[in-house]
C-alpha cells in the first residue's frame, strides 16, 4: 500500500535509480516482460476482455513500485502475496520493480512515459492522468474491469474510480485515496486547555486555539502552514475548498481565488502570522517540517491527511497516542486525492487480464492483500488509520470493523474525523503548476508583515490564468 506521502515528496524529490526483481521465484532479479504486445507466452487465454484470466494463461507482468528491501515488513508481505497469487495463477510470473528511497518523482515520471519504459503496471497519483494520456502511456481496460475481474467492483466509491476516467473510460485502479483533515498534537491541546477530542471546526477556532497553544512559549507554534515545494499552493487550495470555494473554475480554464473567499484565507493567515504571533517564525516550510515540527512537540495542529501519522512514528519515533485529527475546518469541502496503477498501453490481452488480476487480488480484496489488517499487526505495521478507505456498503462495513478489530493504535483520536466526513474534491487542473504559483502567495504572506494581499492574489492570479491558457 502506497502513501499518500509519497505523493506529496514526488514535488521534491531527488532522482533515484530503477531495480527489477524477480518475485515469483523470489530471487533473481530480471528485465521487464515484452512490451511490443505480443502473445500469451504459451498460454491460451480468452478472447473475451471482460472474462477472469484463464489460470492455464503463461504471462510475465513487471509490477511497479515493490516495496525496497528497506521496508522489510512492506516487502515479506508482497513476496507473500505473489505465492499466494501464483498458487491461483501458477503461470503467471510477476517481476517487482523497487525504487529505493521513494516510489516516484516528477523527472523520472515523466522521462519514463516519454520513452515508454515504464513497466506493464506502473504507479501513479490521481493528477497524473492527463499527462499519462498526453504521452499515449495507458490502455484503455474499461472493457477489462467488470464484477467477474473485479468482484467488489460495485463496493469502491465511484468518485475514486472517477478519478481515473477521461471521457467515461476507465485507465486506472485505485490503491489508496485520502482527504484531508486537522492533524493535532494531543499533548499541546491539553497544555493549552483545549479538549483533544473536539479539535477546532471553523478556522475562527483554530485561530483562537492556536494563540492560546503558542502562549505555551518555548518556541512553540499553535498552527503550521507551508509556503515551498508547490505545497503552500496545495494547502491555500485546500483552504479555499473548505470554505466551499475552488482556485480554478469549472471550464478548468480560470483561476478563480482572487475573490473574498481568497481575501479571507490570505487575511486569517497574514493575521495569525503576524497579528498573533501563533504560526512560528520559522517559514517557507514545505513537506516533512511541520511534521518534525509536531513530532517533536513543537507545533499544536496543521492540515494533512492521516498517513502523516505513519510517518511521524515510523520515521520519526512519535507515538501513535500524541495525535489526533477532526475533519478541515470550515467543513464544506476537502481536497482529495490518491494512488493508482495503469497498465501500459499496446501490451498482450493475456498480459491486460493478469494486471487486473494482480491489481484485483493485491489491491482490491477486503481482508486480503494491502487491506489483511490481521497480517499488518502481526508484522508490525500499523493499523487503524481511517484512510486508505474507499470502500462502501457491506465492503466497508467488514474492512471497518477488520481494522477496529486489529487496530495498533487508539483509534478513538481520529472519532471527530471518522464521525464527520467532508465532501472530497480533486485537486486543480495542472495542479503542480498552479501550485507553484500560489506557493508565492503563501511565501509572501507569511514572510512579509506588510504584505499587499491584494497585490499578491491579483498577480498569482494571472499567473495561472497563463497556465491554464496552455492546454
Amino acid at each position: 500500500m502506497r502513501s499518500a506521502r509519497f505523493r506529496r515528496t514526488r514535488r521534491a524529490g531527488a532522482m533515484t535509480l530503477v531495480s527489477a526483481l524477480t518475485l515469483t521465484a523470489l530471487a533473481a532479479c530480471g528485465t521487464s516482460s515484452s512490451d511490443d504486445g505480443g502473445g500469451s507466452e504459451g498460454g491460451s487465454g480468452s478472447s473475451d476482455p471482460a472474462a477472469p484470466l484463464d489460470p492455464k494463461t503463461k504471462v510475465t507482468i513487471t509490477i511497479d513500485c515493490m516495496p525496497p528491501a528497506a521496508k522489510a515488513a512492506e516487502l515479506k508481505e508482497w513476496k507473500e502475496d505473489v505465492e499466494a497469487f501464483n498458487e491461483i495463477y501458477p503461470n503467471v510470473t510477476v517481476e517487482g520493480r523497487s525504487t529505493p528511497g521513494q516510489c516516484l518523482e516528477p523527472p523520472r515520471f515523466t522521462a519514463m512515459l516519454k520513452a515508454k519504459s515504464q513497466p506493464d503496471v506502473f504507479y501513479t497519483y490521481f493528477t497524473d492522468l492527463p499527462q499519462v494520456l498526453d504521452n499515449d502511456g495507458a490502455e484503455d481496460i474499461t472493457a477489462y474491469v467488470t464484477d467477474k475481474t473485479v468482484p467488489l467492483l460495485k463496493d469502491i466509491d465511484p468518485n475514486v474510480l472517477g478519478s481515473l476516467k477521461h471521457e467515461n473510460k476507465l485507465y486506472g485502479l485505485p490503491t489508496s485515496n485520502y482527504t484531508m483533515g486537522l492533524l493535532i498534537n494531543r499533548k499541546l491541546f491539553e497544555k493549552a486547555g483545549l479538549d483533544p477530542d473536539a479539535p477546532p471546526r471553523t478556522w475562527n477556532e483554530v485561530r483562537t486555539a492556536a494563540k492560546k497553544i503558542a502562549d505555551l512559549g518555548d518556541g512553540i507554534a499553535g498552527f503550521g502552514e507551508y509556503s515551498a515545494g508547490n505545497t503552500g499552493g496545495w494547502h491555500f487550495t485546500a483552504q479555499m475548498y473548505s470554505r466551499g470555494a475552488a482556485v480554478v473554475d469549472g471550464s478548468g480554464k480560470k483561476a478563480t481565488f482572487d475573490d473574498e473567499t481568497g481575501k479571507a484565507v490570505a487575511e486569517n493567515l497574514h493575521a495569525m502570522r503576524w497579528k498573533d504571533g501563533s504560526m512560528g517564525k520559522t517559514q517557507l516550510l514545505k513537506w516533512g517540517d511541520l511534521q518534525k515540527q509536531i513530532a517533536t512537540d513543537k507545533l499544536g495542529m496543521f492540515l494533512a491527511a492521516p498517513d502523516d501519522i505513519t510517518y511521524m512514528v515510523q520515521q520519526l519515533g512519535a507515538d501513535y497516542e500524541n495525535f489526533g485529527m477532526g475533519p478541515i475546518p470550515g467543513e464544506k469541502n476537502t481536497l482529495s486525492g490518491g494512488n493508482s496503477y495503469m497498465i501500459k498501453k499496446g501490451i498482450s490481452a493475456d498480459k491486460i487480464k493478469a494486471a487486473v488480476a494482480w491489481l484485483n487480488f493485491e489491491n482490491l480484496s477486503v481482508g486480503k492483500g494491502q487491506f489483511d489488517w490481521a497480517r499488518k499487526k502481526t508484522d508490525k505495521l500499523p493499523v487503524g488509520l481511517p484512510q486508505p478507505n474507499f470502500w462502501l456498503n457491506e465492503s466497508k462495513k467488514k474492512d471497518d470493523a477488520a481494522r477496529l478489530e486489529h487496530a495498533t493504535m487508539p483509534v478513538e483520536n481520529f472519532r471527530a474525523f471518522t464521525d464527520n466526513p467532508v465532501p472530497g474534491m480533486a485537486e486543480p487542473p495542472k495542479a503542480q503548476e498552479v501550485y507553484k504559483v500560489l506557493d508565492n502567495v503563501m511565501s509572501g504572506l507569511l514572510t512579509n508583515k506588510d504584505a499587499d494581499v491584494d497585490k499578491l492574489l491579483s498577480g498569482a492570479e494571472q499567473q495561472v490564468d497563463q497556465v491554464l491558457a496552455t492546454q
